[in-house]
């Protein structure tokens, strides 16, 4: 085990332009907002620390472009990703309605059983939503997927999103580490060739970092 941290977890944001991916990641990560709108080129990361349950878990954090002529830069990094937060704008149909699309996208390009949680941001501009959360509940209760409304602007559920991701694959951890006890086998690699948390064994050192991307 690292001396700084038990777990490194590989996150990724995805979803349209402009549904305030880059917001979100800047508030998590530096408690910052800003109100100037400048579209990510391609991937940007950044990493935050954090405290759960008792265990020390990094988290790399890659903010990917939500254009279409960055989706061949940002789909390899769809690879390793131990969990995918699909972000819409919930003053924006089209943005959820899309939501759909980037879960094929995950399909695509992800590992399988790669976790999953659709966040609906920009919840403080309550007279331009058009998103109802129930119908976004709905739908995500039919995948089984994890759903919450954030606001960048006023820090509302931001760091409750990324905790719940961070949980969500620390418990598929910890099961996949009983398994394993229960087998008594070894780590097994998955269908791309790489090894996924090892199956479940902490992703510590320097090792590690060159096994995320």
């Amino acid at each position: 085990m690292s001396g700084d941290y038990d777990y490194l977890f590989k996150l990724l944001l995805i979803g349209d332009s402009g549904v305030g991916k880059s917001c979100l990641l800047l508030r998590f990560a530096d408690d910052t907002y800003t109100q100037d709108y400048i579209s990510t080129i391609g991937v940007d990361f950044k990493i935050k620390t954090i405290e759960l349950d008792g265990k020390t878990i990094k988290l790399q954090i890659w903010d990917t472009a939500g254009q279409e002529r960055f989706r061949t830069i940002t789909s390899s990094y769809y690879r390793g990703a131990h969990g995918i937060i699909i972000v819409y704008d919930v003053t924006d149909l089209q943005s959820f309605q899309n939501v759909k699309t980037w879960l094929q996208e995950i399909d695509r390009f992800g590992n399988t059983g790669v976790l999953k949680v659709i966040v609906g941001n920009k919840n403080d501009l309550k007279d331009k939503k058009v998103v109802d959360f129930e119908t976004a509940k709905e739908f995500a209760d039919s995948l089984n997927i994890p759903i919450l409304e954030t606001s960048a602007l006023e820090s509302t559920n931001v760091e409750e999103a990324f905790f719940t991701m961070a949980r969500e694959i620390k418990e598929n951890v910890s099961k996949q580490q009983q398994d394993q006890q229960n087998q008594g086998q070894g780590g097994q690699g998955n269908e791309n060739g790489e090894v996924n948390l090892k199956n479940g064994k902490s992703l510590t050192g320097s090792g590690a970092a060159g096994n995320c991307c």
